[in-house]
């Protein structure tokens, strides 16, 4: 059916008193339904808002672990609860990403102005399985055809929870967030872990038989 019988039809039958539902953009009829909970105009603002003022407070290692020694200041994990039982920064509070509330993030940080650290997965390299990087492969965007050598050539994306952890704790009025910015090897002996992980693995050395001690040279008989 053209544009234009659509139209002179729909015109008809308001005409003679027959209701007619509003269309949506796809020429569908549009849904009368209580809207979820959602903007993305609300989040493209905070983005915004937060893209300025996250940039001066990208820390080094060195700059994170000094802070994390300061009165008062809290090493915030938000991984998934696995993530943080088997393997976190010794010290560090958790609360899952997925948990974020005004009343669960109120029981983990005792004021707005806490000073807060954050680090996630993306961080640490040397543990593949309990830092699991998070990163997008590069792929055609929908709808797009891209050349293979083009496609060799892009840049994956970092999927990184640093970044939604920044942003949801600044819309909650959190707004002295540090992020640690350095890629730090899990072998780093400026940094200690704690979880389960480290417990299994201390405990596994600690019962390894010690290595036998290198046997020592006869003394040699010069005849005295």
């Amino acid at each position: 059916m053209t544009t234009t019988l659509k139209v002179i039809l729909g015109a008809a039958l308001i005409g003679a008193g027959v209701a007619v539902p509003a269309a949506g953009e796809d020429g569908s009829a549009a849904k009368d339904y209580p809207k979820a909970k959602v903007s993305f105009d609300d989040y493209k603002t905070l983005v915004a808002e937060v893209e300025s003022h996250r940039r001066s407070r990208l820390i080094d290692l060195d700059t994170f672990l000094a802070m994390s020694r300061e009165e008062g200041v809290i090493v915030l994990d938000c991984r998934s609860d696995f993530r943080y039982e088997r393997i976190h920064v010794k010290g560090a509070k958790h609360l899952a990403f997925t948990e974020f509330t005004e009343k669960n993030l109120a029981a983990v940080i005792p004021a707005h102005t806490t000073k807060i650290l954050i680090y996630c997965n993306n961080n640490f390299a040397g543990e593949p399985v309990n830092f699991a990087s998070k990163v997008a492969p590069p792929r055609p965007r929908s709808g797009q055809k891209v050349a293979s050598q083009f496609a060799a050539e892009a840049k994956p994306l970092m999927m990184a929870l640093n970044i939604p952890t920044f942003i949801a704790l600044y819309g909650y009025g959190y707004h002295d967030v540090y992020e640690l910015d350095e890629l730090v090897n899990v072998t780093d002996p400026r940094i200690t872990f704690e979880g389960t992980v480290v417990e299994q693995t201390t405990k596994a050395a600690s019962a390894a038989p010690a290595p036998p001690l290198a046997k020592l040279p006869s003394p040699v008989d010069d005849g005295r």
